[in-house]
């Protein structure tokens, strides 16, 4: 049996849980954190926002990976992931997961006493996701809450409370995440009726699942507008929205031309979005 490197082994881990993708919310974080603290939050919160947003994210990525693979094996599109060709075991994914898991609260530990006290109930929520779309299909919104709940985490950080802006940030963030769920979702929606599994895209339909994802992106520009206003915001705040609302109309064109393309609008579009948004939001509070 061919011996395999820690580098090997770290890198298949870090393809279980698509670790780059941590984009996504990474940059709502550090949002909420430099508008609560009205300009640079200190290196601290700043390591201690990266090392919590990581292990939550791949507390998550490991339980639906991990409860998946009996889906996963089945899937043509999903048969090449190392928690089902076997390069990461069952038991490798479990230890994965309780060390993320600890890792994230002894994180919020050392941030505040409220962050302490949310944190095994935001790691429940993000644990939930995997459960619901056995059953539901409002697991979308589901996700959509997970990372929702980042700039509410972010602002806990900082200001040890939760603002009325950084609810509109997060609500914006929870419609943005499920409305591009709902179009990375239409990959699988023939998968998902022969399988019984439960999608927007299998129980509605391809073209009104776009429709939902239009409106759902729509509130979520309408919600980011919200957290400027609320958080007194200037020229800057504005672009970010402005600018987001044009990524996600791009998007939405990819993907009603051409459902291959969803990949690109899925991960590239999004990720761009998150990353300018959070640029425009420094330029602002520096």
């Amino acid at each position: 049996m061919t011996k395999i490197s820690w580098k090997e082994k770290l890198a298949h881990f870090s393809e279980l849980v698509m670790l780059k993708h941590s984009v996504f919310a990474l940059p709502f974080i550090f949002i909420a954190m430099l508008v609560a603290a009205k300009g640079w939050f200190g290196w601290k919160l700043f390591v201690l926002g990266i090392f919590a947003a990581v292990s939550a994210r791949n507390f998550a990525m490991g339980v639906n990976r991990y409860l998946d693979r009996d889906i996963d094996i089945l899937n043509p599109r999903t048969q090449n992931r190392p928690s089902v060709d076997g390069r990461v075991s069952g038991a490798q994914m479990v230890w994965f997961i309780l060390i993320n898991a600890l890792m994230f609260i002894a994180v919020a530990f050392f941030i505040n006493t409220l962050a302490f006290a949310l944190s095994v109930p935001i790691l429940i929520i993000l644990g939930a996701y995997t459960f619901f779309k056995r059953f539901s299909a409002a697991a979308h919104f589901i996700l959509g809450i997970s990372l929702g709940l980042a700039p509410i985490a972010g602002v806990v950080a900082v200001s040890g409370d939760i603002t009325l802006w950084s609810v509109y940030l997060a609500l914006g963030v929870m419609f943005w995440v499920a409305g591009f769920d709902l179009l990375y979702s239409l990959q699988d929606i023939e998968f998902d009726k022969a399988h019984g599994l439960h999608s927007v895209p299998s129980r509605f339909g391809a073209q009104n699942t776009m429709y939902i994802a239009s409106v759902l992106h729509l509130l979520a520009i309408v919600l980011w507008a919200g957290f400027v206003y609320e958080a007194d915001l200037g020229m800057f705040g504005k672009l970010a929205v402005c600018f987001s609302a044009g990524m996600l109309v791009y998007e939405h064109s990819i993907v009603h031309k051409d459902f291959t393309k969803i990949d690109k609008a899925f991960f590239t579009v999004n990720g761009y979005l998150g990353f300018v948004f959070l640029l425009l939001i420094v330029a602002e509070v520096m």
